[in-house]
């Protein structure tokens, strides 16, 4: 009637709509991201819970189950910040205090090196005091207000409770989350390819989950016992920042690498011994391990998990860079999904069946 061709503002329509969703999502993206955190918070106790929930005789729910997990769950946490979180502790408090005068140590010329050589560790030396002294400054000028922070810290704080109880309800409601969702979807193709995305997106978010904690875990422990046998200071420090930095893909390890080698290079204690060790680990972990226990969830070129971290960290911060492989990995499985149903092209397998599992 207007001149307006019936498929360019079916077109228009739909381009208007899908922008609003994304608005919507980045207006949204803090509390997005409580609910993906309870999500994969969920994924990391499935397997516990599906275990106890063999082994209880009685059937029929969970929540017995559930019940048991958590238990056992907030009880090896608090186990393991006693044992460890004291003298995590008590490291950086004594790194804190030690450091200036590790720098000046650092700063003497060694008799042997070259000039450029002094002169360039000086340089570096002194930028690094320099730098540690505005941080201090900084935070002794900033401490008379931080009573008055205290309030928005403690806000944040309740994601402590809201997280595992909205994984509590994922853990007992999922399959029938699931089953009403694709109650909105008529019995036909259309359901099938959505049945097969979500059944990809769960094996997905189960292996992922699964590999980072083992991946953290494993980092933990050969750091840990590679510093406790070579009397490197500040071991378990060391090795609980190397374990939490695992979480954040390619730039969380690369950082922790770079800070472990900092401190062991003012200490003055087995740098290079260090050195080969962290290139040893690191090449065992990203061409050995983590390929084994990423399995073929996440089939995502390096440069693309790269382009995710960074994009992720400018648009929701630490949070983004967490969340930008698996949701990557997401897009390629609806990507792959969708391209293989409109080309209708065979497949090697039923099309109900997960890619994942190919």
């Amino acid at each position: 009637m207007l001149g307006i061709e019936r498929s360019a503002a079916r077109y228009t329509w739909t381009a208007a709509m899908v922008l609003l969703f994304l608005w919507l999502v980045y207006q949204l993206r803090s509390t997005l991201f409580i609910f993906a955190l309870a999500l994969l918070f969920a994924y990391l106790l499935s397997p516990l819970v599906d275990l106890l929930d063999r082994a209880i005789p009685r059937k029929g729910t969970r929540t017995l189950a559930l019940a048991l997990a958590y238990v056992i769950f907030i009880g090896a946490v608090v186990l393991v910040g006693i044992q460890i979180g004291t003298r995590v502790v008590s490291q950086a408090e004594t790194l804190a205090g030690r450091l200036p005068d590790m720098l000046a140590q650092l700063e003497q010329p060694a008799p042997i090196a070259p000039q450029a050589v002094n002169s360039l560790k000086a340089q570096v030396i002194s930028r690094l005091r320099s730098d540690w002294a505005q941080r201090s400054s900084d935070i002794m000028r900033e401490l008379p207000s931080a009573g008055l922070k205290f309030l928005s810290v403690a806000s944040n704080l309740i994601y402590v409770v809201i997280v595992p109880v909205l994984a509590f309800f994922f853990l007992k409601d999922g399959d029938l989350i699931r089953s009403h969702a694709l109650a909105f979807l008529d019995t036909g193709p259309l359901r099938g390819v959505v049945e097969s995305v979500m059944a990809d997106i769960h094996l997905l978010l189960a292996r992922y989950m699964r590999a980072l904690v083992l991946l953290s875990l494993s980092t933990f422990t050969a750091y840990g016992i590679f510093f406790t046998i070579m009397g490197v200071p500040f071991g378990v420090l060391l090795a609980v920042v190397a374990m939490a930095l695992e979480f954040i893909p390619m730039i969380g390890p690369l950082t922790a690498v770079a800070a472990i080698l900092l401190v062991t290079l003012i200490s003055g204690m087995h740098f290079w011994t260090v050195v080969v060790f962290l290139v040893a680990w690191r090449m065992f972990t990203d061409y050995f391990l983590s390929v084994r226990l990423m399995g073929q969830g996440v089939q995502l070129h390096p440069l693309l998990v790269l382009l995710g971290v960074f994009g992720g960290a400018e648009v929701a911060g630490v949070a983004g860079s967490f969340l930008s492989v698996p949701v990557l990995a997401m897009a390629r499985i609806l990507y792959v999904r969708t391209r293989r149903s409109r080309l209708s092209a065979p497949l090697d397998a039923h099309p109900d069946t997960p890619l994942l599992t190919r």
